[in-house]
């Protein structure tokens, strides 16, 4: 049985709030109409959205993926798929560990002078979590551009 990617559809809600909590990351402003899915049979497997904010920016977010699929390319056909819908300009926040993985998809670390306000603002306060958390919580803001 193949996996699916598709957009999401009003009853994934559910699956996508459960599979974004569950993975410990952002679960504000999950609104279904910007997701991605990616489905093996009936079950919802992994989410992912593009994420409009306020300045303007876009931020490829809540990318998440359920245990027993990860390491298996869920994740990068499911950001292939979001990519591939979309133009211009599109940043992110990840865990610094994640950079790599990140940058096969053209993504690359920015320092702050080049981040939208959005980003700025976040990164003010990861950085101020860091310094609480010994750096097991350090994140980097990426961006690709088309």
């Amino acid at each position: 049985m193949p996996i699916i990617i598709r957009p999401a559809l009003a009853e994934d809600q559910h699956a996508i709030t459960a599979i974004v909590r569950a993975a410990l990351i952002n679960p504000l402003d999950l609104d279904w109409q910007r997701f991605l899915v990616a489905q093996w049979g009936q079950d919802i497997i992994a989410v992912g959205q593009v994420k409009p904010h306020q300045d303007g920016s876009r931020e490829l977010a809540s990318i998440a993926v359920v245990p027993e699929w990860q390491g298996q390319g869920v994740g990068s056909a499911l950001i292939r798929g979001l990519l591939a819908r979309e133009t211009g300009t599109l940043h992110l926040m990840c865990a610094a560990n994640a950079e790599r993985y990140y940058e096969r998809f053209g993504f690359r670390r920015i320092d702050r002078r080049e981040m939208p306000r959005f980003f700025r603002r976040f990164d003010r306060l990861a950085s101020v979590l860091s310094v609480l958390s010994f750096n097991r919580l350090r994140t980097v803001v990426m961006r690709r551009t088309e």
